[in-house]
């Protein structure tokens, strides 16, 4: 049973990989076996995370990535090959976000978050499934969130990027399922990263959040290990178009009874 968890000899690609939950999930994949292709805009800030990973005993080859470039995911994917001979895994969490009153949004403020979250993990999964359809394996991971299933004011373009993430894994899942690729959102709750920090300076704010998480907290970057290693690992080989939410049990709607 354990071996349906092993990543030994996989070959997977974290995309935004310099801070955050991009190496939260890097590192579990690593540990479980994995060796890893990490990647930035700046090539610079991944250096002492490559050390980390190379400490675990895995290869770590740093990539740079703007996710907007075409050009950069076409050598992404041709110095992984290059590299390692193959693609098992993809991990697509490169995002950002950008908080405004929807009355403020302008179309640039749309168009790259919509362009970085959804653009940039569509060309991305395309490019690497080419590979990946070569060989009839793979799994494709697209990073979520909660609001992949509701909304939530001040955050619209980012709401609507993430929505259309989950639309856009289920149509993949259903063209690539014939060539052995799973395409499965991974969409995490509250977790402190540097793109929501500032939410977590309001003590208030963060009462009012723990008190609709039915497990009273938010999540911890070890909440995420099980959920990337099992949609990339042979486990969730019959998965696929699916979401799985690891917020806590946030999307249930529960607040904590008054007493």
């Amino acid at each position: 049973m354990v071996e349906l968890f092993d990543l030994t000899d996989k070959v997977a690609i974290v995309t935004g990989t310099s801070r955050g939950l991009g190496q939260y999930f890097a590192r579990a994949l690593a540990q479980a076996g994995a060796d890893l292709v990490i990647t930035s805009r700046e090539l610079s800030r991944l250096t002492e995370f490559k050390q980390e990973i190379e400490s675990l005993g895995r290869k770590a080859l740093p990539v740079q990535l703007d996710v907007l470039s075409q050009s950069d995911i076409d050598n992404m994917v041709s110095l992984t090959i290059k590299e390692y001979g193959k693609i098992d895994i993809l991990v697509n969490n490169a995002g950002l976000n950008i908080r405004k009153p929807s009355t403020e949004v302008s179309p640039q403020d749309w168009d790259t978050v919509l362009d970085t979250n959804l653009k940039g993990s569509f060309f991305c999964a395309q490019a690497v499934a080419k590979e990946m359809i070569k060989r009839n394996y793979g799994r494709i991971i697209n990073v979520g969130s909660c609001t992949c299933v509701f909304g939530m004011e001040g955050i619209t373009a980012y709401t609507a990027s993430r929505g259309a993430i989950l639309s856009m894994t289920r149509s993949l899942a259903a063209e690539w399922g014939r060539f052995g690729i799973t395409v499965n959102v991974l969409a995490p709750g509250w977790f402190k990263t540097a793109q929501n920090a500032v939410l977590y300076e309001n003590k208030e704010w963060v009462n009012y959040i723990t008190n609709r998480i039915p497990l009273n907290r938010p999540g911890q970057p070890h909440d995420l290990d099980g959920t990337v290693i099992f949609l990339a690992s042979d486990a969730s080989e019959y998965i696929t178009g699916q979401i799985i939410l690891v917020d806590g049990g946030f999307t249930t709607g529960a607040t904590k009874a008054i007493t």
